[in-house]
C-alpha cells in the first residue's frame, strides 16, 4: 500500500491495482480502522484504493501520512473485524432483456448462464455511481459481458445487470449501459457495506 496526496486537505491509499478478494478484504480492514477517527472527515473505499479527507486545521500534509499508519498499526486484532454479512437476492430471470445476447455472446443456453450468474457468491467491492449501487465481483468469465454500445435511457429499479466482471443491482430507475439479466423485489439497498456477500437467487414472480 502507497500513500499519495491528492489534495490540500485529502490523500488516497493505493493497493494493488485489480480485483481480488485477498486485496478486498486489506482494504475493508483498513476503512474500519480509518472511519470515525478524529479529524478523518470522509473516508471513502473502492477496489483497491481509500479515500481521506481530513481536517486540515488539525491535521497537516506534512503530518497526515503517519497518522494514517499509526491508525492502521495501532489497533488490537478484536478491534479490526472485517465479518461480511450475507443477502440472498431474488431475481426474476423471466425479466432479463439481455439474457439471449448474453447466452450468444458466451455460446452457452439461457439457463446456463442463469446458473453461472447464480453459482457464485460475490463481494461488495465497491459503492458508487448512485446511493446504493453496490459493484459486485467477481462474475465468471464465460458471462463477462461488455457493456452495451448504447446506454439504455431507463434502465428499472431493481434490475439486475452484468458489465464485464461486475455485476449490479440498480437501486432507482436511471440511464445505464449494463446489460440486464432480470429483476428483483429487493429494495434496501443502502444497507449494503464494502465487504459484504450477496448471492443470487433464481425465482419466478406470480405476476
Amino acid at each position: 500500500m502507497r500513500i499519495e496526496t491528492v489534495s490540500c486537505d485529502s490523500i488516497i491509499l493505493r493497493y494493488e491495482a485489480r480485483i481480488d478478494e485477498a486485496i478486498l478484504d486489506k482494504v475493508q480492514r483498513d476503512y474500519f480502522l480509518l472511519q470515525g477517527r478524529e479529524g478523518f472527515i470522509e473516508v471513502v473505499p473502492s477496489y483497491a484504493s481509500i479515500w481521506v479527507r481530513f481536517d486540515d486545521k488539525i491535521y497537516s500534509l506534512q503530518n497526515i501520512q503517519q497518522k494514517v499508519l499509526d491508525a492502521l498499526n495501532s489497533l488490537a486484532p478484536r478491534q479490526t473485524k472485517t465479518d461480511s454479512r450475507l443477502f440472498e437476492i431474488p431475481v426474476d430471470y423471466t425479466k432479463g432483456p439481455d439474457l439471449i445476447r448474453i447466452s450468444e455472446y458466451a455460446g452457452l443456453g439461457i439457463n446456463e448462464v442463469i446458473a453461472l450468474h447464480t453459482a457464485h457468491t460475490y463481494r461488495v467491492y465497491a459503492i458508487g455511481f448512485m446511493v446504493g449501487f453496490a459493484y459486485l465481483g467477481v462474475v465468471d468469465q464465460r458471462i463477462a459481458i461488455p457493456r452495451l454500445p448504447t446506454p439504455r435511457q431507463k434502465v428499472p429499479k431493481g434490475s439486475v445487470a452484468i458489465a464485464n466482471e461486475q455485476t449490479a443491482i440498480y437501486p432507482k430507475e436511471s440511464a445505464g449501459g449494463w446489460n440486464i439479466v432480470g429483476q428483483t423485489t429487493f429494495d434496501d439497498f443502502e444497507k449494503f457495506k464494502i465487504g459484504d456477500r450477496i448471492r443470487f437467487v433464481s425465482v419466478r414472480s406470480e405476476e
